[in-house]
């Protein structure tokens, strides 16, 4: 793989510790800051909303720019955010640095998806889709209980620093790694907007994109409520929490390992296997939750599946939005947080249920099996 795909990764990655290190820092921040921790808690709310909305308007903000240009200025921005919401004392302007950081990033991994399609050959897209995803994976492994520690250390600010600083050498990298035009050399013109935008709405285009969306909602309902799962349900101490996390981290780096292998050439294989399993996961999840011996094996194996099945279907709405270059990696973007804000809503409604702490389990099978007639009409549309 092309080395600026690395580059890209590791900003990705000090991007997407930013996007989970709040579960671990909220308490300490609520405190200093004179708020609830549930008013706390909307800072991760804001900041994904400001993913979905985001990306398809930062991708049309620098539609026809440098690819290069674009992607460090996200960059910096992204950094800039953190060291103002490192050093206010106010919430109101902290939860605008997050809305100002998640607007940031959206546009960054919205050029980025594109721009790494455009570093490899046609059918590789799959595997620079998990080099650079692989930033997101890692930053569950070791970038959030990093940040973490961070906090219990330093306090909340000093995470927001090493974000910052971690964005530097990303930065400096993309300005001299990359091409001016952030792709291939034979960068080839853009097509018009509207001819674009006309296909942003090919039906195989918009199905890939829901089924993206629905296995992403699966997997951030089930992770968001993880922890309390642990403690809960399972028995196990606090300490067993960042462990059952790590796992799951762990798992993904695995899945979009494997995604980045077989996604381009047995994308259907990979799904008719991985499909079934994931949706028998998350209610074997569920039953067996009560039990610390089948719950962690499965946490890893969920984390493996939910990245495996979620990178397929990514690379598949890069392939379906080839007509459309500059948006396709805001489609992407888009499915993905679209997925990342309603999953955890849908779960956190299941807890007044009969389900209990278990309920967004459940519902994360839910989600997955919303896929099955989906899945049917785009097999069906394949074979006319």
């Amino acid at each position: 793989m092309p080395f600026p795909l690395y580059l890209l990764a590791l900003a990705v990655f000090a991007m997407g510790t930013s996007e989970f290190m709040l579960a671990g820092l909220l308490p300490g921040l609520a405190a200093d800051l004179g708020v609830p921790v549930g008013t706390a808690g909307g800072l991760t709310s804001a900041f994904a909303v400001g993913m979905a909305v985001g990306a398809p308007l930062m991708a049309g903000l620098v539609r026809g720019r440098p690819g290069r240009g674009s992607l460090l200025g996200f960059v910096l921005a992204f950094a800039a955010a953190h060291a103002v919401g490192a050093v206010t004392a106010s919430f109101p302007v902290l939860l605008a640095t997050r809305v100002a950081a998640a607007f940031a990033y959206a546009g960054f991994l919205a050029v980025a998806l594109t721009t790494a399609a455009a570093l490899v050959p046609a059918d590789r897209k799959g595997r620079a889709l998990a080099v650079l995803l692989s930033g997101t994976t890692v930053a569950t492994v070791a970038g959030v209980p990093g940040g973490a520690v961070l906090g219990a250390l330093f306090g909340w600010r000093a995470a927001f620093w090493a974000v910052a600083l971690l964005c530097l050498p990303a930065a400096a990298g993309i300005a001299k790694g990359l091409a001016p035009h952030g792709g291939s050399a034979d960068h080839p013109a853009a097509p018009a907007l509207r001819a674009e935008l006309a296909e942003l709405r090919r039906p195989p285009l918009l199905r890939a994109m829901l089924l993206a969306a629905l296995v992403n909602a699966a997997t951030f309902g089930g992770f968001t409520f993880l922890a309390p799962v642990v403690t809960g349900p399972a028995g196990l101490g606090r300490l067993w929490v960042p462990v059952a996390l790590v796992l799951f981290g762990a798992g993904s780096f695995a899945g979009v390992t494997v995604a980045g292998r077989l996604a381009d050439r047995h994308p259907g294989r990979l799904l008719a296997v991985g499909g079934p399993l994931l949706l028998a996961g998350w209610p074997a999840l569920a039953l067996l939750a009560h039990a610390p011996a089948a719950l962690l094996p499965l946490v890893f194996l969920l984390g493996a599946l939910s990245f495996a099945v979620g990178g397929t279907l990514i690379t598949r709405v890069l392939y379906e939005a080839a007509g459309a270059p500059t948006l396709a990696g805001a489609c992407a973007t888009a499915a993905l947080n679209l997925g990342a804000t309603a999953g955890p809503l849908l779960a956190a409604a299941t807890l007044g249920t009969a389900a209990g702490g278990l309920g967004p389990f459940w519902a994360s099978g839910l989600l997955v099996a919303a896929t099955l007639p989906i899945a049917a009409l785009r097999r069906r549309g394949e074979k006319n």
